[in-house]
């Protein structure tokens, strides 16, 4: 995809989150940050910041993943409360790390797939056994999908997803039939 297409595809990403939920939730999409970051309005900026990575549509969906699960007392923390360890992790923080994840990276696919984009999942740990961890960490995430195809989306995620499909002219519903673990591309 050429750059100005990209753009465009953010520019629209961008535009669908701000109209559907500035009004009641005071919050922005925000391109371009060096680390995907949530900031919460503060006495310089009067509303809340989703800010996502070097312009990764990505990164954008998964960051948006991440609020549309926080609950009320984590909407008034950086980043969630969340703590970030970088590669490297230990077995113990890895495991931490993907029980932080699954949630979100699989109402990224979600999102994904109402927007026309491809999902890769992320195991954002480039040291561990890359042969057999990512299968088994994607299979979590997949039955994460399946669980909210059967059960709902959270409230936030549900509206989004909505948005999403009809912004990007994608004929998807939550269902099992668009979501096969064989699809699924597996990063690092």
């Amino acid at each position: 995809m050429s750059s100005d297409n990209n753009r465009i595809r953010l520019d629209h990403l961008i535009s669908v989150f701000e109209k559907t939920f500035f009004a009641d939730f005071n919050v922005k999409l925000v391109a371009g940050g060096d680390e995907p970051v949530y900031l919460p309005a503060d006495d310089n900026v009067t509303y809340n910041r989703i800010i996502f990575t070097n312009d990764y549509f990505s990164s954008a969906l998964h960051e948006i993943a991440h609020w549309c699960i926080a609950g009320p007392a984590r909407l008034q923390e950086i980043d969630f409360g969340y703590w970030y360890v970088p590669d490297g992790r230990t077995p113990q923080q890895q495991i931490q790390f993907e029980q932080a994840e699954v949630k979100p990276q699989a109402l990224e696919w979600i999102f994904s797939v109402c927007s026309g984009q491809r999902f890769t999942v992320s195991t954002d740990n480039l040291s561990r056994d890359q042969r057999t961890f990512p299968k088994y960490f994607a299979r979590r995430v997949y039955r994460q999908v399946l669980d909210y195809c059967d059960v709902g989306l959270p409230a936030r995620a549900n509206v989004f997803a909505k948005a999403l499909s009809a912004e990007f002219d994608q004929p998807v519903t939550v269902t099992r039939q668009y979501f096969r673990l064989t699809d699924l591309a597996v990063g690092q």
